[in-house]
């Protein structure tokens, strides 16, 4: 039996060319010509001045925090619904993650909480983008505006998405790339900070190199880490983000292949196909189990392995993390929806190297399994 993975990356664009001039010119380090042009590319993508490659989305988002200069006791409202890398940036400075729930809808944040959340310890506002579909972003720039406040938008999911036409990542003063397998653009691991602020992009390349300062070497006047990108994984990237628009269109045509095969699926819910500000992009296609099915998303991923496909559960809260609860953190708080999605949703296999029979396969295994577990 064929196992189909959750994901798999294509990479046979101009990867191996790019790859093969890095070993034969002896530039694989942070320093090779690749880093800067991949750099530029990207940040042009989305229609900002500068761009800063790190090491993965979560150095990205560490950098975008610590060049903000939130520090202890700056709160940072954010999903809950999220990964830990985004309370980890918070909580590694000192600051306070203050979390909103999920619109059930879209499963990103619900902007309406926002405002309700904003505290004279208030800094900053972290956008994610959830799973294929942007945040309402019109409301967050208002509140951010009439509060004085930082947005530091999470586009790691996003990869030639829009929001009204504009590319997402182009909305925070700092925003942040992922460029892990699973994206629309992949390095192996890696990300990216971009913004206009030329001030906060001489820092945050400073904050990426250990806080060397510009002209003195090995004299350091903050602590940082070593969030290099090597000149590798930027001729990676430089050839998947040659072919992003076709990358999207292939997810979108993905989206819409699961879409017409399961929705007389009775029991689950399909990921929202399109909002009033963007197409879903269907970076994963994730199943949200309805309540009249009786098991949770793990008994049900576990009928999928036996069945030889891939699946993936969805984010874990932020304030179910034990790692926050071991030291008090988001205490009796409650955030019904998020919850919800993360005991009842997973995705299915969507890598951009998924084939149409494949596809077809799951179809087969996602009806066959969820008519054994609705009966």
């Amino acid at each position: 039996m064929e196992f189909i993975p959750v994901n798999e990356p294509l990479l046979n664009g101009n990867e191996k060319k790019y790859l093969c001039e890095c070993i034969d010119t002896g530039w694989i380090s942070s320093e090779g010509p690749f880093v800067k042009e991949f750099e530029q590319k990207m940040s042009e993508s989305v229609g900002r001045k500068y761009g800063i490659a790190v090491s993965n989305g979560t150095a990205a988002l560490e950098v975008a925090v610590q060049a903000l200069e939130i520090g202890a006791g700056d709160e940072v409202i954010m999903p809950a619904f999220t990964i830990i890398s985004c309370a980890m940036a918070v909580t590694k400075r000192g600051g306070i993650p203050v979390l909103v729930d999920s619109d059930p809808v879209t499963w990103n944040m619900d902007v309406k909480e926002i405002e309700g959340k904003i505290t004279d310890k208030t800094k900053a506002i972290m956008v994610v983008h959830i799973y294929g579909l942007p945040v309402d972003m019109d409301p967050v720039v208002a509140l951010a505006r009439k509060y004085n406040l930082k947005i530091i938008e999470d586009a790691a999911e996003m990869h030639g998405q829009t929001y009204k036409g504009k590319p997402c990542g182009n909305f925070g003063d700092v925003s942040t790339f992922s460029f892990y397998p699973n994206k629309h653009v992949t390095t192996g691991e890696g990300g990216m900070v971009v913004t206009n602020d030329e001030d906060l992009a001489e820092r945050c390349r400073m904050i990426r190199n250990l806080c060397f300062q510009r002209d003195v070497r090995y004299v350091h006047e903050e602590i940082s880490d070593n969030y290099r990108f090597t000149n590798l994984q930027a001729a990676v990237g430089l050839a998947q983000l040659e072919r992003l628009d076709e990358f999207v269109e292939r997810k979108r045509e993905m989206g819409r292949f699961y879409t017409e095969q399961l929705q007389e699926v009775k029991g689950i819910r399909l990921p929202l196909s399109s909002t009033e500000y963007a197409n879903n992009i269907y970076w994963v296609y994730g199943i949200v189990l309805e309540d009249a099915i009786r098991v949770d998303n793990r008994m049900c991923q576990k009928m999928f392995t036996e069945e030889g496909i891939g699946t993936r559960t969805f984010f874990w809260c932020i304030h179910e993390q034990p790692v926050y609860q071991k030291v008090g953190l988001f205490e009796e708080e409650c955030h019904p929806k998020a919850e919800y999605l993360a005991r009842r949703g997973f995705y299915i296999p969507s890598g951009l190297a998924l084939t149409k029979k494949q596809m077809v396969t799951v179809v087969e295994k996602v009806r066959k399994v969820i008519k054994q577990i609705a009966n």
